[in-house]
């Protein structure tokens, strides 16, 4: 553009509360459904439903209004009203794609408004139909109403007031006619709706449309003085206006007409009034207002979203006049396509999908709400104190409630055409000029999964690729960010690092460069990875804190990934395979599994050229955690585009096994571990036998030990021998076991549940032994008195053999009654164990026999998390 224009380059606006917000949404709610409609809702629901009605009805203009409030007090907002609004919380996308939407709805909107201008004024009695017709009446309103929206926002309002004059005047005549006309036996006949009437749903469609447009004022927050003051005071002193009108009109007709009179003639209202020509001159006036709100609101969400570049094509119209920045170009569209609507004269068809735009703007305005709330973001301060995110969730669930109550078919018709704006903009639209509220939504969810993740036990089955991914040489690089995409298989995550070895201070520029050829290279080779570039004095003492402190919660590194030592640089080899292998020899003792990538640069650009149909990937077997580690990347390798059709080979050297069994022993485990895959066995365990294998295929996973701190691959030989004969190659070695067969049953989980089942049994155990101790307790008193009475007798009366019985009794019944509380002591301090095993979730749970003949054995494990 020869012309940089945007929002933040807008003078302040002029209106204030009254003017910007009350007026426009007050006079498009009380429109043409107020003076025409609501009598007909009245006789045909019963004053009781008709109540209920209008209380759903405007519940909506409620909720969103407070959605609004929270939003309109949290950021400063400019033109473009609902579209402005919901593209800085839920991005360019969807806020394009309801921009679009709206200024079409609201610019067909001008159309409809003043053909029912031209019927109203053409039914008038000063006018007959025959002279005049409606749709000439409706264009020549179009006109009209151009010249306000031409002369800018202060001319149109200052017109408005005319209007508002006017509804005034009618609503005055109405109540104080219905008042006087007010007759409590209609009343009570109208309250219960008459046995004919019309389903609840298809009535509250028809009114529903009286309580859209409250959102009108919105639409000129680029002309307000104070929008964070305004739009809220002025939404709600609209809203709240019109549901004591509507409310108080549905009363006042219960009590002025009977229900036939009001089913019977739109236009009751004329009947009841004191002076009914200021009925019609209130017709005229209400659509005239709301088209004039219209009028307004349209070329401003035009302006904002063309000064937003979505659509390039509507650049021209970012352009405005004056010190207000009117939008005359789009005033001039807006006006176009409401005389060509005019024109074409079939509303019906698209009245109800405009019906459901404005529907969809209200929900996704709940919905940005609550979306904006739901991220806990510093940011989110609303001074509107009423605010809960319920709500805003609340109306959302409302909006679509009503879209499908009101026309199901249209409303899947319009939420298609968003969908469909939104998908374009999606593959089309360059990066928003603007921060929304995704990022921040996405860190809430980050922070919640990574609590709720660290709440669970730890699982064989949620093992995923945590990469950690070195390199320090650019020409290289590329490969190692293409594995590690394709060994991640979606599921992983990936960290490149550069370490770069020095005094911070001098490495601060280095830095800064290394880290701009990172980011390109990301982009490029790999953009699900993430940079790190390190200083430090002392390279290997960086690596060591780097694995101890890298990740969060249950995101630690897991796999340590890097290139084969350069090919290029042949001084001391063998020394720099001693020095390579030591420090992998220190990362796998911190737990880590380790894969190293060989590649020539040929053998690379062949890899890159096969397609993925003529791909093979081979996995020499090992037969431990090494082998079940490789042939799960080998598996995670086909979830990538560049590898889902490739072949699949396991191969293994033959051992003294007799051939068919190890082919049975391989094929277990690709069975456990839900892996398909060819096996075949080499027949000599050499180099020789690897390269005649290996040699064809695309890819190659070798498994590695370490000898000393030298790297040992499974064959007899210096490792860059063989693999200066083979496809890209990763060695790898397993730092853990991973099982590939775990079932859900199996793991922590159980294991705690298990031994939540010993506490309880140790629990029973514990309070059978302590209830047979008191029992034998009793039985030592008992035996006690029985012998104190013996011994109280007179010695004449005694009887010694009695008393030597009752004291052989006594003693018996002591020592069991010790014996009873020393089980139980012993019962409850094996209850009491297991119950702080379980509640510290102990390491692990230990063989215990319990020396009671009533005791089993139990055993419970628990691995540390």
């Amino acid at each position: 553009m020869s012309e940089k224009h945007t929002n933040d380059n807008k003078s302040s606006g002029t209106l204030g509360t009254f003017a910007g917000v009350f007026t426009p949404s007050i006079l498009t709610i009380l429109g043409i459904i107020l003076f025409l409609r609501t009598g007909y809702v009245v006789g045909s629901a019963g004053l009781a439903r008709s109540l209920i009605l209008i209380g759903v009805a405007n519940l909506i203009s409620i909720l969103t209004s407070v959605s609004l409030s929270a939003v309109a007090t949290n950021l400063k907002v400019k033109g473009g009203g609902d579209y402005y609004l919901i593209s800085r919380t839920l991005g360019l996308e969807f806020g394009g794609a309801i921009g679009i939407v709206l200024f079409l709805a609201q610019a067909v909107s001008i159309a409809f408004y003043c053909i029912g201008f031209g019927e109203a004024l053409a039914a008038a009695p000063a006018l007959s139909a025959q002279e005049i017709s409606p749709r000439i009446i409706a264009a020549a309103a179009v006109l009209f109403l151009f010249v306000f929206a031409w002369m800018g926002a202060d001319w149109a309002t200052r017109f408005q007031y005319v209007v508002m004059a006017l509804l005034a005047a009618a609503l005055v005549s109405f109540f104080v006619g219905g008042i006087s006309r007010w007759n409590a036996a209609i009343f009570s006949a109208n309250w219960a709706a008459p046995p004919d009437a019309p389903p609840f749903w298809v009535l509250f469609a028809l009114f529903f449309p009286a309580v859209t447009g409250f959102t009108q004022g919105v639409s000129m927050s680029g002309d307000l003085k104070d929008p964070s003051k305004s739009l809220p005071l002025g939404t709600f002193l609209a809203v709240g206006t019109s549901i004591l009108v509507y409310f108080g009109a549905a009363v006042v007709f219960s009590g002025a007409l009977p229900h036939p009179d009001l089913t019977a003639d739109y236009t009751a209202m004329n009947r009841v009034s004191r002076f009914p020509g200021l009925i019609d001159a209130g017709v005229i006036a209400a659509t005239l207002s709301s088209a004039m709100a219209s009028f307004l609101g349209a070329p401003r969400i035009l302006q904002s979203l063309a000064s937003d570049r979505i659509f390039p094509f509507l650049s021209p119209f970012a352009k405005g006049a004056g010190p207000t920045d009117n939008p005359r170009r789009a005033v001039l569209l807006a006006a176009a396509i409401g005389c060509l609507t005019i024109a074409i004269g079939n509303l019906n068809l698209i009245a109800p999908v405009v019906s459901m735009f404005f529907l969809i703007s209200y929900g996704l305005l709940n919905y940005a709400t609550y979306y904006e709330a739901r991220t806990s973001s510093p940011s989110f301060r609303p001074s509107f104190k009423w605010f809960d995110q319920r709500l805003s969730l609340l109306g959302f669930l409302a909006c679509l409630g009503a879209m499908l109550a009101i026309d199901p078919s249209m409303g899947v018709i319009a939420i298609s055409i968003l969908f469909a704006i939104f998908q374009y903009l999606k593959r089309t639209a360059g990066p928003a000029r603007w921060a929304d509220s995704r990022r921040a939504h996405h860190l809430q969810q980050i922070r919640e999964n990574l609590l709720a993740a660290t709440v669970s036990p730890e699982h064989p089955r949620d093992w995923r690729p945590q990469i950690l991914a070195f390199s320090d040489d650019p020409q290289r690089r590329p490969r190692l960010l293409r594995l590690a995409g394709w060994l991640e298989g979606g599921s992983g995550l990936t960290r490149v690092v550069t370490l770069l070895e020095g005094k911070d201070l001098l490495l601060a520029k280095i830095k800064e460069d290394v880290e701009k050829r990172m980011q390109l290279d990301i982009r490029e080779h790999n953009p699900a990875a993430f940079s790190l570039v390190l200083t430090s004095r002392d390279a290997e003492i960086a690596v060591h804190a780097l694995l101890q402190a890298h990740g969060i919660g249950p995101l630690r590194a897991n796999m340590i990934l890097l290139n084969w030592l350069d090919p290029q640089n042949k001084s001391g080899t063998g020394f720099r395979e001693y020095l390579f292998g030591r420090q992998l020899r220190t990362l796998h003792r911190l737990g880590c599994n380790i894969g190293v990538l060989h590649a020539r640069p040929d053998a690379w650009d062949r890899l890159m050229e096969t397609e993925s149909g003529q791909s093979r990937i081979d996995v020499w077997w090992s037969g431990d955690a090494t082998g079940n580690l490789m042939l799960l990347f080998a598996y995670l390798m086909t979830r990538s585009e560049a590898w889902e059709d490739a072949a699949l080979r396991v191969l293994a050297f033959h051992d003294d096994t007799p051939e068919e069994d190890q082919r049975k022993n391989i094929q277990s485990v690709l069975s456990d571990a839900r892996i398909d895959a060819e096996i075949e066995l080499a027949a000599s365990r050499d180099a020789s036998a690897v390269i005649e294998l290996s040699a064809p295929s695309t890819i190659v996973f070798l498994p590695f030990r370490f000898r000393g701190n030298l790297i040992q691959l499974p064959v007899d030989g210096a490792a860059e021998d063989l693999l200066q004969k083979l496809p890209p190659a990763v060695m790898i070695s397993a730092a853990e076991d991973i099982d590939l067969g775990a079932e859900p049953e199996e793991g922590a989980a159980a294991e705690l549940a298990e031994a939540r089942d010993l506490l309880d049994k140790r629990d029973q155990l514990a309070k059978a032994a302590e209830d047979e101790a008191a029992a034998s307790g009793k039985s030592a008193a008992v035996a006690e008195e029985e012998l104190r009475k013996a011994m109280a007798l007179p010695e004449a009366d005694r009887d010694e053999g009695q008393i030597k019985a009752l004291m052989e009794e006594r003693d018996n019944a002591a020592a069991e009654a010790e014996k009873a509380r020393r089980r139980a002591a012993k019962a409850r301090a094996k209850a009491d164990l297991a119950r702080e095993t379980v509640e510290s979730e102990a390491v692990e749970f230990k063989t215990e026999t319990d020396d009671d003949e009533t005791t089993d054995t139990a055993q419970g494990e628990k691995k540390k998390r």
